[in-house]
């Protein structure tokens, strides 16, 4: 699995390198979905899972992507990036 995340940060990077930040989230998503297809990365866009407590449904989960049947991607899109200070990345 350590593999499958490393390109999937790769794909991430790539895209940030390329178009920079302060895209909106659902065109940033977008591209990455055709950054997956390019490396040939397996790759789903917004699919559905119903949260359950017990036997009650809460209700349902669309996360980004999940790639590799197994990471979930959830995108986030900032401004610019300010500080990493090696565990916590600042953003604004």
């Amino acid at each position: 699995m350590q593999d499958d995340v490393y390109q999937i940060v790769g794909c991430a990077r790539e895209v940030l390198n390329t178009l920079g930040p302060g895209l909106l989230e659902k065109p940033d998503e977008n591209e990455r979905i055709v950054e997956f297809g390019l490396r040939n990365i397996p790759v789903s866009q917004q699919y559905r899972f119903a949260i359950l407590y017990k036997t009650v449904k809460l209700g349902d989960y669309f996360p980004d992507l999940i790639s590799v049947e197994k990471v979930i991607v959830e995108t986030k899109t900032v401004e610019k990036l300010l500080t990493w200070n090696g565990d916590r990345l600042s953003i604004t």
